[in-house]
């Protein structure tokens, strides 16, 4: 088997591209070398592409490894007989796009990037013109790697912009959506906005700038793969907190912030509120009930229960479903396959998809639906806070993580999981609407709340995640944890220790 599977990450590709005192480089450019001949047999023998030429466009983020990496991948590409397109600086949703427009019609699109992790690591995101690829294909992508036959033609790498034609779809769909024919709908709109110094910082002047929004006071608008202002992902603190700044110094009416790739997105309110994980998907499922009602709704497991109130009472119905941006799609699209209506699938850390947007992970089109709301929202005087006025916050919320420690991680998690189900404890009732680990309800004495415990999708930890509407609930629910996994020496309760301490 080729060792190039320990680069597999789920549906994706990562790893090391840049070497550092703890971690060697593995995503290396003979690394990617190899892998272009196991993408072009993916293409001739599964996806049973038989045109000569093909055509692959790349397209890459600002990491430092990848200008060495895409031109690596392209130049093996181009050995092979392939017609390249080098899109240069690209995001994750445009380069699916490369496959949509009839003026590339790239048979594959793939995208450099490893997302919001470190400078070090990147990584390969994978398109067809029927969607992503999934984990079962990056498998035979890894492992089918004999040279392929190349055409006697080597063609010349052709450099085109992706960004320009598809903000310009982007513009074209907000216009529609606002059902406006106004050049400027956002005239007087002022919208921050922080790229993170990913990819995404075409999003100020290709589409809120025509459609007349004042992007005055964006930050980190410049590619600079050091990434050093803060961690470019939507879902940590000091990124938030960064663009919450931004919003109440310059009196913006919304902020917008990107992950490196713009495939994840959060939003910051004129009154600096985020709207994130729970509170955006909030958002989100009003906006499709509108237009569909009664649809369904796919999440991943941690989100809270109030936000299942909130949908139903909207008239929708919520799907908890395993974490992971494939699984809640692809649960999305096996929904539908079978009968049931279901337009939005979305993770708690901001991976949205849309049935209307062929179900692609798309940071950009998740704002490209809010700004359709803006000019209604102000004919109405109401706020975007206003709409999710309804949705109950937890008093107390908390992330408590596990390192497992043995080789065997996976079977010690699901042994402590299977503990916690089969367990009996005063208060703690558990949820049977749950697909991912272990979920509980809590009531008295541990408050109003609830708990999941589940294994991490790629490391070898257990994510403890609580809610609870009273303070102080939380810790007390915590308190019975040492207890239970006094039996399970080889799980590292560090965390756990330290959170009880203070």
């Amino acid at each position: 088997m080729s060792h190039l599977t320990a680069l597999q990450n789920g549906s994706d590709i990562r790893g090391i591209a840049i070497a550092t005192d703890e971690y060697q480089a593995n995503l290396t450019p003979e690394a990617v070398k190899t892998i272009a001949s196991g993408l072009v047999n993916w293409l001739r023998n599964e996806k049973n592409i038989v045109r000569v030429p093909l055509t692959i466009g790349v397209g890459r983020d600002s990491r430092l490894s990848g200008p060495t990496l895409a031109d690596t991948f392209m130049n093996e590409l181009q050995n092979l007989g392939v017609r390249v397109l080098d899109f240069q600086l690209a995001t994750t949703p445009a380069m699916f796009m490369s496959t949509q427009f009839d003026q590339f019609a790239c048979d594959a699109g793939i995208m450099f990037t490893a997302s919001h992790l470190p400078f070090y690591f990147n990584g390969i995101k994978v398109f067809s013109q029927t969607g992503g690829a999934e984990k079962k294909d990056i498998a035979y992508i890894l492992t089918h790697l004999d040279l392929p036959e190349a055409s006697a033609e080597k063609l010349e790498i052709q450099k085109a912009d992706i960004l320009t034609p598809y903000a310009e779809d982007l513009v074209n769909k907000i216009r529609r959506g606002m059902q406006t024919t106004a050049s400027q709908p956002l005239k007087g709109v002022k919208i921050i906005v922080d790229a993170g110094n990913g990819a995404g910082g075409y999003f100020a002047e290709k589409v809120l700038q025509p459609l007349g929004a004042d992007t005055t006071g964006s930050q980190f608008l410049e590619p600079d793969g050091h990434f050093p202002n803060h961690i470019p992902n939507p879902d940590n603190k000091e990124a938030m907190a960064s663009i919450q700044a931004a919003v109440l110094a310059n009196h913006a009416d919304l902020g917008v912030i990107f992950d490196t790739d713009v495939d994840r997105s959060a939003v910051v309110t004129k009154s600096g509120d985020v709207l994130n994980r729970n509170n955006l998907i909030a958002i989100l499922s009003r906006i499709v009930l509108d237009e569909y009602p009664q649809t369904s709704i796919v999440t991943n497991s941690p989100t809270s229960d109030h936000l299942k109130s909130f949908i139903e009472q909207l008239g929708g119905k919520q799907v908890r479903y395993i974490s992971g941006y494939r699984n809640v799609i692809n649960k999305a699209i096996a929904l539908n396959a079978s009968g049931i209506d279901c337009q939005l699938a979305i993770e708690t850390s901001g991976h949205a998809a849309f049935k209307e947007n062929y179900f692609l992970d798309y940071g950009a089109y998740v704002i490209a639906k809010i700004l359709m709301l803006l000019p209604k929202l102000q004919q109405q005087q109401l706020t975007l806070d206003e709409l999710i006025a309804d949705l109950r916050q937890p008093a107390e919320t908390q992330e408590i993580r596990f390192k497992l420690m043995t080789a065997d991680y996976r079977a010690l998690g699901e042994s402590v999981i299977e503990t916690f189900r089969k367990g009996k404890q005063l208060g703690w009732i558990l949820d049977p609407e749950n697909e991912e680990g272990v979920r509980f309800k809590v009531t008295a004495p541990y408050g109003s709340g609830w708990f999941l415990l589940r294994m991490s999708l790629h490391e070898p930890l257990l994510v403890l995640q609580v809610e609870n509407d009273e303070f102080g609930k939380v810790r007390q629910t915590i308190a019975a944890f040492p207890a239970i996994l006094a039996a399970f020496p080889e799980v590292n309760q560090d965390q756990l220790t330290a959170y009880l301490a203070n």
